[in-house]
């Protein structure tokens, strides 16, 4: 029974760091969802699991702060500093995105496409 408590502590404690690492917008206040938010593009479902069991949980949630999947406008300024920066971003975490987007499996590769899939764009 003990083993079972602290299976249940660390997940529930997993998924409060999750949520907690979403943060605010830049101006410290939770993040709106936008009128410009588009589908997201065709992805593998490699890329779709990683992001429904990671990414989503920020990216797919309005008021984290985190740039809303297909929100075309918010990922513009992001992908437009082009793969060393968004991927240095991912990799080491940047301001509320905890670092590797809490996928520690997950190769550059892997963060390129969930990046492309959630903003529309393609990383240069």
């Amino acid at each position: 029974m003990t083993g079972f408590i602290s299976a249940s502590r660390a997940a529930l404690c997993g998924t409060l760091l999750l949520l907690a690492a979403c943060g605010s917008g830049q101006d410290g206040k939770p993040a709106a969802a936008t009128a410009s938010a588009a589908p997201p593009p065709a992805a593998s479902p490699a890329i779709q699991k990683i992001y429904a069991t990671t990414c989503s949980n920020c990216h797919g949630r309005p008021g984290t702060g985190a740039p809303q999947t297909g929100d075309i406008q918010a990922w513009a300024p992001r992908m437009a500093q082009g793969r060393e920066i968004v991927l240095n971003h991912i990799i080491n975490g940047y301001k509320g995105m905890p670092p590797m987007g809490m996928c520690m499996q997950c190769s550059e590769d892997d963060f390129v496409a969930v990046a492309e899939y959630m903003s529309g764009a393609k990383l240069q």
